[in-house]
């Protein structure tokens, strides 16, 4: 063969099914986390400020690890087990134990150290899922093949969002003493990690991955030269590394002269680290010894095609303020809704299996319209403007908080999010997947994915100092941050060009 064959839609449902387990995952993760946190601290007056530094080690593992494993899945062949999938298979074994092992958490940070394992074995399986629909499909499948993917990405997430409140419709109890995880909370975690070990082994099982002969006759006419990459690196100035240095020491300045919440050391931290870490992939690539992992991600990294760049600004935005709904749903709802703040009563509970709902509708919602919707919208206006109505409902869907006060009202809220959601998920994906260079798929992917993932450690960081410093006590204004951000997601989506539809 010189060219990709076109998959069926069994073959298409087998190369994404993994990606409902690992969803599930994410959204009993995205549901349930602030719920435990705010359960094992029942007399933390400051708990609420301090979610999104318990959160953070989430965004963390995530801006470390996919990289890291977009670099090696690019170059790894195991025989029959391939290329991408020994990464699924790792992930999805340590993310079942994280699963189970968190709602037996007898204390708060033996859960946040579960949320760190947790994470890191997600992105862990994740990460080579959007590389591996680019090896497995030809260009004109991309499209589809990320549509079915988010399809299954919501339909996981409605199962995950959804099960404890099953639960306790089953006449599981959702109550428990001051200080324990309630049961219908440590049965949806391991029905989840039992779910989702067996959609990856689906995958893995069910799929056969091209080898690298048949890859190299596929992309013979690839541009992509991994010395090139190099060679570009040696060329490159230090300013730019001594400029990430300084704005790490003017964060860590900025926390030190105001007093800021303490987890703004780690941006510092970050920014520091990688200062450094390309003066040295930049001196080791002019002595001739820049071939390696090093080298070839801070090279990619800094030559990312434009389109990639100005995608990576959207990203940055809708994920901000996926983010900020993630760790604020259940204490705005519980406050706002449901009228209580203590996190050891009924009223509590019920609200927290109330936003499973919620959080299931928008998946439910992103799930059928990544097959309907946003198609037949692409196909009218483009991908591009696709993605910006798609983000300008979800603004909608996040300001609407700020006016409802009926649970059930908040389902509309919901279809909002849903849509944007579904956009988040696919457009992205589908106008990136035709440009990318296909030998460094696997890399690519996973630089792009590091725009996920540090807005979600920048609002970790900053979120609490800003809410405790002019909003105390009142998290349904990290609603208005939310709409606000999305809506500067969409206008950056205006600067991308569409390439068609």
């Amino acid at each position: 063969m010189t060219s990709r064959p076109r998959q069926s839609a069994w073959g298409l449902w087998n190369i994404s099914f993994g990606f409902f387990g690992i969803q599930i995952g994410f959204a009993l993760q995205n549901a349930n986390v602030s719920r435990i946190f705010q359960t094992l601290s029942p007399e933390d007056p400051d708990i609420l400020n301090k979610l999104p530094a318990l959160w953070v080690a989430a965004p963390l593992t995530g801006l470390l690890v996919q990289p890291i494993i977009g670099h090696l899945s690019d170059r790894t062949w195991l025989g029959a087990l391939g290329r991408r999938r020994p990464y699924f298979l790792t992930g999805a074994l340590f993310a079942t134990l994280a699963l189970f092992a968190m709602p037996l958490a007898p204390a708060l940070l033996f859960a946040a150290f579960m949320l760190w394992v947790l994470d890191a074995s997600l992105n862990i399986s994740m990460e080579p899922f959007r590389a591996f629909v680019g090896d497995m499909l030809p260009k004109e499948q991309h499209a589809t093949g990320y549509a079915v993917q988010t399809a299954f990405i919501g339909a996981g997430a409605v199962v995950g969002s959804i099960f404890p409140k099953v639960l306790e419709w089953a006449g599981v109890a959702n109550t428990a003493p001051p200080g324990t995880i309630p049961d219908t909370v440590r049965y949806a975690f391991w029905f989840g990690g039992a779910a989702l070990f067996l959609a990856v082994l689906w995958t893995v099982v069910t799929t056969r991955e091209y080898s690298p002969a048949e890859m190299a006759a596929f992309d013979e006419s690839d541009g992509a030269d991994q010395h090139e990459t190099i060679r570009l690196l040696a060329e490159r100035t230090l300013t730019s590394s001594f400029a990430w240095i300084a704005g790490g020491i003017a964060v860590v300045l900025l926390v030190l002269r105001f007093a800021l919440q303490q987890e703004m050391y780690l941006l510092g931290g970050l920014l520091i680290a990688y200062g450094i870490a390309s003066i040295i992939a930049i001196q080791l690539a002019r002595a001739g010894r820049g071939a390696s992992m090093l080298g070839h991600i801070v090279g990619d990294f800094s030559g990312m095609p434009d389109l990639m760049k100005r995608l990576a600004l959207v990203q940055f935005f809708s994920w901000s303020a996926l983010f900020i709904m993630w760790i604020n749903t259940t204490p705005i709802v519980a406050q706002n809704v449901f009228g209580t703040t203590d996190s050891s009563s009924a009223a509590f509970q019920q609200a927290a299996n109330w936003v499973d709902v919620l959080f299931a509708t928008y998946n439910g919602v992103a799930a059928i319209a990544a097959l309907t919707l946003l198609p037949w919208l692409a196909r009218a206006i483009g991908k591009v403007r696709t993605h910006a109505v798609g983000l300008i409902c979800g603004a909608a869907g996040y300001a609407s908080f700020f006016f409802i006060r009926s649970p059930d009202l908040l389902l509309v809220s919901e279809i909002g999010i849903g849509i944007a959601w579904a956009s988040i998920l696919a457009m992205p994906y589908a106008i990136l997947a035709s440009s990318l260079p296909q030998k460094k798929l696997g890399i690519y992917m996973g630089l792009f994915n590091v725009f996920v993932v540090v807005p979600q450690l920048l609002v970790s960081t900053l979120m609490g100092s800003i809410m405790k410093a002019w909003f105390p006590g009142q998290p349904i204004w990290t609603m208005a941050f939310a709409a606000a951000v999305m809506l500067l997601a969409a206008l950056a989506t205006l600067r991308v060009p569409d390439a068609g539809r």
